[in-house]
């Protein structure tokens, strides 16, 4: 039962990582469905582009090798 608990809790911390990297994109993406839904061209591809910088920004701050001597968050303060 103690290794149901743990691997629960190991899931648990990968989502909430993938979310901090990720969390804009979904946002905008969710943003720019909801506007097209509404009829409201613009909007959405507004939100669309807001998406794609969001992914952008996203993989390049994963592609940075981070150890103990350079560990920022996401907001760049350490």
């Amino acid at each position: 039962m103690t290794e149901y608990i743990i691997i629960v809790a190991l899931i648990s911390i990968a989502a909430i990582g993938v979310y901090n990297l990720f969390g804009k994109t979904v946002r905008n993406q969710t943003a720019a469905m909801a506007a097209g839904l509404a009829g409201q061209d613009g909007d959405a591809k507004k939100a669309i582009a807001a998406s794609k910088k969001a992914e952008q920004d996203a993989k390049a701050d994963a592609s940075n090798a981070r150890g103990l001597s350079n560990f920022a968050d996401s907001t760049g303060t350490k």
